[in-house]
Parts: C-alpha cells; structure tokens; sequence
C-alpha cells in the first residue's frame, strides 16, 4: 500500500504488520483510519498465509484515541462506539491468528483499549498508557469497562479510569496490564522474533486459546471445565493435534498447519 495510505500493510514470511499511519495526529482515529484497518483486518483474516497479525503505530505513538476534529465520525458518541468501535473489538477478538500490539509511544482512550484487547501487548519503555476519557467527560469504551478491570483489578481499573492518569510502560508490566516491557531499541525486534514464534505454533489452538479463556471468564469453575472438554475435543480432531504428538514421539520439530 501507498504512504499515504491510514493504515500500512507489510509482511515478514507469516507475519503480517498493520501500521496505523497518521503520525502527525499520534495515529488517532477517523472513520477513513477505521474503514481502511476492518478493511486490512478482515483481508489478513482471510489470506491463509497470515498466522501472526502485529498492529503498531507509525512516528511516536502508537494511537492517541478518536481524532475529535474529525467531522465525519459525529456528535452522537453512542452511536459512534456502537457503529465503529464495537465492531473493531469484536474483529480482535475473533481473529484466527494471534494478535500482538507493539505499543512504540502512547496509546490513550479508545487507542490504549484497542491495544489491550490483542492478545499479547509488548511496549517500549517510553511508550504509556492513558484512559483519558474522564477528560472529557465520558467512560473508557473499545471494551475498556470489561478489558481492565480483568486485567488488573475493580480497585485499579477505576483508578486509572477516573485519573486518567499516564501510566508507564514499566508499570503496565508490573501490574499486569500488558505481556512485556522492552528497550525501545529493541521493541520492532522482540516484536518479530514474538510473532514469528507465534506463527510457527498451532494458531487454530492459539486463537482456540483465546476465545476459550474469554468465555470461561463468564462461567463458573463447573461450566468452564465443560467448555474446556468441549473446546480440547475439537482441537482433538484437527491435524494439528495429530502432528504435535507425532513430532514429540519422534523427538523432532512440529510442522503446524492448522488455521
């Protein structure tokens, strides 16, 4: 895709970057940025080469939020959470592959969600974390009420959410609100080597992995563990399964297909 492109498409053997590209505005969102990454993540969805999906910003952040001078996108912010953002979560979460967000500088509001809601969040040290809708007078949203207080707890999801405080890449990690804090030097590396390595392993059980984990936080200890019966049977099927064990009985590396 062109440079002037909202949203940059790359691709390293199985791994395929998406690059939020509006580094004059901190990448934040418009509803042409939002057209052009459905459009990108639905079409990495479906191309059977992709097994890792990166998401990153270009310049100094990774995504500042909803741009507000954007005229296109409305006054109406319910119907703009439910017709844009809602959406987007939804293709995260539903992704075939793993998703990793590569948080190179700040990701504040529905940016900093939208970089939680990926399976695997790596960060450079100067990059933070903001839930700034307080600011303005509204709630965190791109599934942040249901994102943060799973990941760090009610106490420090609402702190952070009614501060709105900056948070530090360092302290994200300490309090378990991303997977990894890096060197900013080696942010684009870690990232690769992470999502090559991801991309070499079972990605149909991965993304399994995923919604498995999602859905059992919704249930009891009973009813998860039937979930995990039902999910393990299916994965018990594919060739995947069959090739793991094979491989390990064998004493050698596994060639995953799945997908």
């Amino acid at each position: 895709m062109a440079d002037e492109s909202l949203v940059l498409v790359s691709n390293q053997g199985a791994v395929r970057t998406l690059t939020l590209n509006r580094p004059a505005a901190l990448n934040s969102f418009t509803a042409a940025m939002h057209r052009e990454l459905r459009s990108a993540l639905d079409a990495a969805a479906d191309d059977a080469q992709v097994r890792c999906l990166v998401i990153t910003g270009a310049g100094r952040g990774f995504c500042a939020g909803q741009d507000l001078n954007d005229s296109e996108v409305g006054t109406n912010v319910g119907a703009v959470v439910e017709r844009i953002y809602k959406p987007l979560a939804l293709r995260i979460a539903s992704m075939p592959v793993p998703v990793i967000a590569s948080v190179n500088g700040v990701a504040a509001g529905a940016g900093a969600n939208f970089a939680l809601g990926c399976d695997l969040v790596i960060a450079a040290k100067s990059a933070s974390f903001i839930q700034a809708f307080a600011k303005i007078g509204l709630v965190p949203d791109c599934g942040g009420t249901w994102l943060l207080p799973r990941l760090v707890g009610r106490a420090r999801a609402i702190g952070l959410a009614m501060t709105g405080d900056k948070l530090p890449a360092e302290e994200a990690e300490r309090i378990g609100l991303i997977w990894r804090c890096v060197d900013d030097a080696a942010l684009l590396d870690q990232t690769l080597a992470l999502a090559q390595r991801l991309a070499a392993m079972p990605v149909k059980a991965l993304a399994a992995t995923r919604r498995t984990i999602d859905e059992s936080m919704m249930v009891d200890y009973s009813a998860a563990l039937s979930l995990e019966a039902r999910v393990q049977n299916d994965m018990g099927a594919q060739a995947d399964f069959r090739e793991g064990v094979a491989a390990f009985l064998q004493k050698r590396a596994a060639k995953f297909s799945d997908r």
